[in-house]
């Protein structure tokens, strides 16, 4: 699969995240205060909750379930009781439309 429109940029606002379904895999699109955009499995790795509904900032998502905070460029957990990394897609950029790769990683899970 190749880079597949995923949103508009317009719809994340800087500070949150956004589920999408790309090629049939649920991603979180989590915009940083800073504006980039990231995307990460949408599932916690140490339970089954959706990253998408956490908030967004310095550079991590939090998982509304227990806490877990990830990186949002390695995917690795910087807070417990998280201990495994989820995936992290590549994104891009074109015309306010961001588009993601969910056929590949960029951190090898």
């Amino acid at each position: 699969m190749a880079m597949t429109p995923a949103a508009r940029l317009d719809e994340i606002a800087p500070g949150t995240a956004l589920r999408v379904v790309v090629g049939g895999t649920a991603v979180a699109l989590a915009r940083n205060s800073d504006g980039s955009v990231h995307a990460l499995a949408d599932r916690c790795s140490h339970d089954d909750v959706s990253l998408s509904e956490g908030d967004v900032a310095r550079g991590r998502i939090e998982c509304w379930g227990h806490g877990s905070e990830f990186d949002l460029e390695t995917g690795r957990p910087a807070q417990l009781p998280a201990t495994e990394p989820v995936a992290v897609y590549p994104v891009e950029i074109r015309d306010d439309e961001v588009l993601v790769d969910t056929s590949r990683t960029l951190n090898g899970l």
